[in-house]
């Protein structure tokens, strides 16, 4: 069934047009998505690790260590969700590709019917998609790959995207990570790096989220305002616990 009707015929006219025209639509949404949560978490936990051991006192070296081995965690931690996130999603698909075929072959009639329902509903008349039922009909690989865009709304997953997706939060984590520890590399003195790591680390997350609203059709500005408020709440609220646990 996969390899029947794998090409598809224009005629010339209209792919000269399809040719002319290039599409400029943004195409690496997954990446994005994965950078988005990598950096994301990987900006705001070491910051706020930072920001607390800072209040409790904790020199420089210490929190140089707590963070490396948080960092290094929580790289592992998010790169497994996303594998196991990716994974659950390509299972999902192939069950339901199964389920899918098993239906086409054992009750056709009315799987052409659904056909019609999903045309009807997009103001199709019954007697312009009449043929396009039969053609269907005749090519079920073709009707198999309708049924699961238009009926159930999945598009086919990379099947590498389970390790793709993995690789690629662990190493945003681990990018945005790093921001708030650098100072504490190389000012001695505790306090005075989270001065230095605080201003490093707001910029980084205005940065961050106006890239972020950027990309995903958001307001920029916006964007980057609340990706660096709820940074800035997350550290003063680790601050403040260590202060108060340990004045």
């Amino acid at each position: 069934m996969a390899g029947e009707n794998s090409s598809v015929t224009v005629e010339p006219e209209k792919e000269r047009l399809l040719n002319q025209h290039k599409e400029k639509h943004f195409t690496a949404g997954d990446i994005v998505r994965d950078i988005i949560i990598g950096v994301s978490d990987g900006l705001t936990v070491p910051f706020a690790l930072a920001a607390g051991l800072s209040g409790a006192n904790a020199s420089s070296s210490i929190v140089i260590t707590a963070g490396i081995a948080e960092v290094a965690a929580g790289a592992i931690s998010m790169g497994l969700g996303g594998y196991l996130a990716a994974k659950s999603e390509a299972d999902h698909y192939a069950r339901e590709l199964k389920r899918e075929q098993e239906e086409i072959i054992s009750v056709p009639d009315t799987e052409a019917a659904e056909v019609a329902e999903i045309l009807a509903e997009y103001g199709v008349e019954p007697h312009e998609y009449a043929p396009v039922v039969n053609a269907l009909r005749k090519r079920p690989q073709a009707w198999l790959d309708f049924m699961m865009k238009f009926e159930l709304g999945l598009e086919k997953p990379d099947p590498r995207r389970a390790l793709q997706s993995a690789f690629n939060i662990a190493i945003a984590y681990i990018m945005g990570g790093l921001v708030p520890l650098l100072p504490y590399m190389f000012i001695p003195r505790a306090k005075d790096a989270m001065v230095a790591s605080v201003v490093i680390t707001i910029a980084a997350l205005l940065i961050f989220g106006y890239a972020k609203g950027y990309f995903t059709g958001n307001k920029p500005v916006k964007s980057a305002l609340q990706t660096a408020l709820i940074g800035a709440i997350a550290s003063a609220a680790a601050f403040g616990i260590a202060k108060v646990v340990h004045p």
